[in-house]
């Protein structure tokens, strides 16, 4: 028989490890009510050895809730094939996989906190939102857009921001209807903008217009129509 000998962690890979621990702590409680002694237990090794990798416990915060930033980031990247409708409705899926599996974390980042209101992890918020800004952006094909559109795709963000949100508090309506629902609202808030504004008009109805009658836009336009009838 031979005796397992556990390996001796580098400072890097001992850093990783700590912050995937603290990860899946916050998914299942708010990163203010776990403490650096649940994350040195989770991660089998003393308290005062988590302050030998990180000099207080804000700095492992932020650590694991930028990898988490990061992660929600990379959610909102698609590539530029098939129906805008189609793109958006894959980043909502992606969008709330993520809010579904950081729930807690997530709603913490989101309305801040003792742990999570430093001017780091502000920071952090504001980069993920200027990502998915971004990446709505170059899926309109729009490097320079006019002050209109700027407002309604910031709007839009944070419209999906406060809908996961209220969607954590107790799931009482299901988030595939969600996810729809907010590609439905990009397309409603698309259209007003544009009909009062001549040059977004111009610059949308192209890519719109294209939209087939079974995606998620061309859904919308069906329910309003009987809506109205």
């Amino acid at each position: 028989m031979t005796t397992g000998v556990r390996r001796r962690m580098g400072v890097e890979e001992r850093r990783q490890q700590l912050i995937g621990v603290a990860l899946e702590l916050f998914a299942q409680r708010s990163p203010d009510d776990v403490s650096i002694d649940e994350i040195a237990a989770a991660a089998g090794i003393s308290r005062p050895l988590v302050y030998h990798y990180f000099p207080g416990k804000l700095s492992l915060y932020e650590a694991a809730l930028k990898r988490a930033s990061e992660d929600l980031a990379q959610r909102f990247v698609e590539p530029h094939e098939g129906p805008l409708g189609a793109r958006l409705l894959r980043v909502m899926r992606r969008f709330f996989d993520f809010v579904d599996q950081h729930g807690p974390g997530f709603s913490a980042l989101m309305r801040g906190g003792p742990a999570v209101g430093s001017s780091a992890t502000n920071a952090l918020i504001d980069s993920v939102r200027q990502v998915a800004y971004e990446q709505i952006l170059s899926h309109l094909g729009i490097t320079d857009p006019p002050p209109r559109l700027e407002l309604l795709v910031r709007s839009w963000i944070s419209l999906a921001e406060s809908t996961a949100l209220i969607w954590l508090d107790g799931r009482r309506i299901p988030r595939e209807e969600l996810e729809v629902k907010l590609v439905h609202d990009f397309a409603a808030l698309t259209a007003v903008t544009a009909a009062y504004d001549d040059e977004l008009r111009a610059l949308l109805h192209p890519m719109l217009g294209g939209e087939p009658a079974d995606g998620p836009f061309g859904d919308l336009v069906s329910r309003l129509i009987a809506l109205a009838s």
